[in-house]
């Protein structure tokens, strides 16, 4: 794989914080000519339009990805199938798809059959965001510093997987290869089970009912800062409950045996344990800084 490398066309489906975080990285980083995007709502991408993270967009799929170099898609997981169906009839040989969603297992099963010949997908997922969502969350450095998680199968192409793994170097992130089932137990630990737990938690404390005001409205920074991620697209956050649902469900049980442990501890009013619990926590939080 060459040094350099120039994506002629790119069609970003779904300008979001994601596809357009993307798009922005590489029109800074100069290595693309084209962009092209595709969406469900217009003013979102007469947005992205106004804020340079497009070049030109369409609703329709298969005219967004006609001619395009590579594509990447970033829907919600369950639409990916739908939306791959329907740029089938745009897709040139040699096009080169790759995804950004947090969930692979179930995307590759839905996208792999649906491939003609010579056109190429790469899964991916990089591991940054926000809470945020929109052509206009979007901003070039978002995968500066961060990894990308790519999970090639065994009809993946190898110059396919070095583009996008050069494009996403060019993004600012390091490219880690990893099997499709790690990832998704790997994801379910480190980022589908945080999510779960901080909705839980504001719905736990919105629906306490022991005043009558809303004592949300006294949350202060602690609060505030573990809760972020609960204001993260529903959708999203739906879909990849349904598709990673094994896995996800072991680590929620794993969360439930120490949440008993915990509470156990206080319910105990055991000094030592308590002390020991947070101990150990504090040692694994601070290992990872």
């Amino acid at each position: 794989m060459s040094e350099t490398l120039h994506i002629g066309r790119l069609a970003i489906i779904g300008v979001g914080l994601i596809g357009g975080s993307l798009s922005l990285a590489l029109k800074e980083a100069g290595v693309v000519g084209e962009v092209v995007g595709c969406g469900r709502g217009k003013p979102n991408l007469e947005k992205a339009i106004e804020l340079g993270v497009i070049d030109r967009y369409t609703r329709d799929p298969a005219e967004a990805v006609a001619g395009a170099d590579v594509i990447f898609l970033a829907t919600p997981v369950k639409t990916l199938g739908t939306v791959t169906e329907e740029m089938l009839p745009g897709l040139k040989p040699g096009a080169i798809i790759t995804d950004g969603g947090s969930v692979k297992g179930e995307v590759i099963e839905m996208i792999e059959p649906l491939l003609p010949e010579g056109v190429h997908f790469v899964p991916g997922h990089p591991i940054a965001g926000t809470e945020n969502s929109g052509a206009e969350a979007a901003f070039a450095t978002l995968y500066r510093g961060r990894r990308c998680i790519l999970t090639p199968t065994d009809n993946t192409d190898p110059q396919a997987l070095a583009l996008v793994e050069k494009m996403w170097q060019i993004a600012g992130s390091e490219g880690v290869m990893m099997g499709q089932e790690k990832h998704d137990r790997v994801l379910a630990a480190i980022s589908h089970l945080p999510h779960m737990v901080a909705y839980s938690l504001v719905n736990a404390v919105g629906s306490y009912d022991h005043y009558e005001e809303n004592i949300l409205e006294y949350s202060a920074g602690g609060f505030r800062d573990f809760t972020r991620i609960a204001s993260s697209d529903p959708i999203m956050w739906r879909d990849i409950a349904e598709t990673n649902r094994d896995a996800l469900i072991e680590m929620m049980e794993q969360f439930e045996r120490f949440f008993s442990e915990l509470k156990d501890d206080v319910a105990s009013g055991s000094g030592e344990k308590l002390f020991e619990f947070f101990l150990r926590s504090k040692q694994l939080r601070d290992a990872i800084l």
